[in-house]
């Protein structure tokens, strides 16, 4: 279809719409209301028909079809809830019906009326009273079917745009409507969350977006000033140096839900603003924490969805614990034959280049021995699993593993290829940070761009004692996206980053 030709037809019909705005105005009817007071639904006036049968309700929505028939006409309006059928008579709303003529497909309208069944027995509001709430100036693209003789259903203009449906959202929420049930389902998983932990005594946090230094990950920041102290600032890439800055001030439970900004590439499931859930328990470690995930991620899958076994893009999970839990040297060994502690930096180097994995020549060691797991391990982790004990270079807030020589104490929890969360015994011997930092800033120095920052002001913190304690993130945005089976992290938020649009 000719591109030139849309925006000419587009641009007819909203001229034709603000047209038929001055005539609705001409004749004193009101085009943008300020309120109207809806005490019914179209879901309830369908499932209470008999009770509701002959009584008055005040209902509103957006027409989304009209059939217009001379001195009558039906309409369909859509609500929060569904569809509804409504039926105009010019005997019962007067001079309103010369108004409802020059209505259209996309306004939003207010009807009083009673409840009535039409003769097709279609549950329907007979209008005794008509209002314009919205002048719709912008025409929404409506599906039209068409049903041949053999009963095939074909569907033409459909907004089936997948790009174009995540940058305009709202049209995107009126013509797909199921689209509301994914965020629906996402507000309902995160209410849950809060509530397992609340009920779990942990205590919700805020702590700051805006930081002087990033840290409590390996990202690159979105860097910002601020013009009266003449400071740089960073949008946080992470919670957890603050949050652990309260374990050691006394708060023993706490977690934030919040998000979090990475600089860094798009695909189906990064996004640079996303949502995470960062806890931490004073007195407890990685072993309790795998249970505890466990027990979180199960409470959600029951009371959101009633059931533990989900169907992810064709294949059956079920998140039922306890979960498989695997050594990340160990299953490197078993599928590469390289046992990365022993390794060499530059042995490492030559295998990643033999399977065909790019290097910038800045990596570091551990930077490597991820990029091979990623590689050789990863996809093939497709039910839920704990990959446990992490070599030291690749986690510099985590405590060293108290019986295996170069690991530490650190699990991810991965599912169908994709990691969902992140865990570790957390280091709390400030000397032993300060070395893992220096390490870190030498990393940086050689090129690595995720490389952490020396933080003084956590270190002094840390200085002050912190207890044992366990810490945990958890990708919310990839957690939704495989509970409600959506392929990608656009489609599980509402307005997701896109590239500048060319128009």
């Amino acid at each position: 279809m000719d591109q030139n030709n849309v925006n000419v037809d587009v641009n007819d019909l909203i001229k034709r719409r603000l047209e038929e705005l001055e005539k609705l105005s001409e004749q004193n009817f009101e085009t943008y209301a300020y309120e109207y007071d809806v005490d019914s639904f179209s879901s309830i006036i369908k499932s209470n028909y008999a009770e509701l049968e002959g009584q008055d309700v005040k209902i509103a929505g957006r027409i989304m079809a009209i059939r217009r028939m001379g001195k009558a006409s039906f309409a369909h309006i859509q609500d929060k809830h569904g569809r509804i059928q409504i039926y105009l008579k010019r005997d019962d709303i007067g001079d309103s019906y010369n108004a409802f003529k020059l209505l259209d497909i996309g306004d939003i309208i207010g009807i009083t009326g009673y409840v009535f069944k039409t003769k097709t027995g279609e549950i329907s509001v007979h209008a005794r009273e008509l209002k314009l709430l919205a002048k719709s100036i912008r025409p929404i693209p409506i599906a039209k079917e068409v049903v041949d003789e053999n009963g095939n259903r074909t569907v033409y203009d459909q907004f089936a745009d997948r790009e174009l449906r995540y940058r305009q959202r709202y049209v995107d929420l009126i013509v797909n409507p199921d689209i509301k049930e994914v965020f629906k389902k996402r507000s309902a998983i995160v209410s849950h969350i809060r509530k397992f932990l609340d009920e779990n005594e942990f205590i919700e946090v805020e702590t700051p977006v805006l930081q002087p230094l990033y840290g409590g990950a390996a990202a690159r920041p979105f860097i910002t000033h601020h013009n009266t102290l003449d400071m740089r600032l960073y949008l946080r890439i992470a919670d957890e140096l603050y949050l652990k800055r309260l374990i050691v001030g006394g708060f023993d439970r706490v977690y934030e839900i919040s998000k979090d900004f990475r600089n860094e590439g798009i695909d189906k499931t990064h996004n640079p603003e996303f949502t995470m859930l960062e806890l931490y328990v004073a007195y407890k470690d990685y072993n309790w924490m795998m249970e505890f995930v466990e027990q979180m991620v199960g409470n959600v899958c029951k009371e959101v969805f009633g059931k533990m076994e989900f169907e992810v893009e064709g294949k059956k999970i079920d998140f039922t614990g306890p979960w498989k839990r695997v050594s990340m040297v160990n299953e490197i060994q078993k599928h590469t034959g390289i046992n990365v502690i022993s390794s060499s930096k530059e042995a490492l180097q030559k295998e990643l280049k033999e399977r065909g994995i790019e290097l910038n020549g800045g990596e570091s060691k551990g930077k490597m021995i991820d990029q091979l797991f990623e590689a050789t391990i990863q996809p093939g982790l497709i039910q839920p699993t704990f990959v446990m004990d992490y070599p030291v270079e690749l986690s510099p807030l985590a405590k060293k593993h108290r019986s295996k020589e170069g690991l530490v104490e650190r699990f991810e929890g991965f599912i169908l290829g994709r990691e969902i969360c992140n865990a570790f015994s957390e280091l709390n011997d400030p000397i032993d940070q300060r070395q893992r930092f220096e390490s870190q800033a030498r990393m940086g120095e050689e090129g690595d761009e995720e490389a952490h920052l020396i933080d003084e002001d956590y270190i002094k913190a840390m200085e002050y004692g912190m207890p044992p304690t366990a810490g945990l993130g958890v990708g919310i945005d990839r957690l939704v996206m495989l509970l409600t089976n959506q392929p990608s992290i656009r489609d599980v938020i509402l307005f997701p980053h896109m590239r500048p649009d060319k128009g």
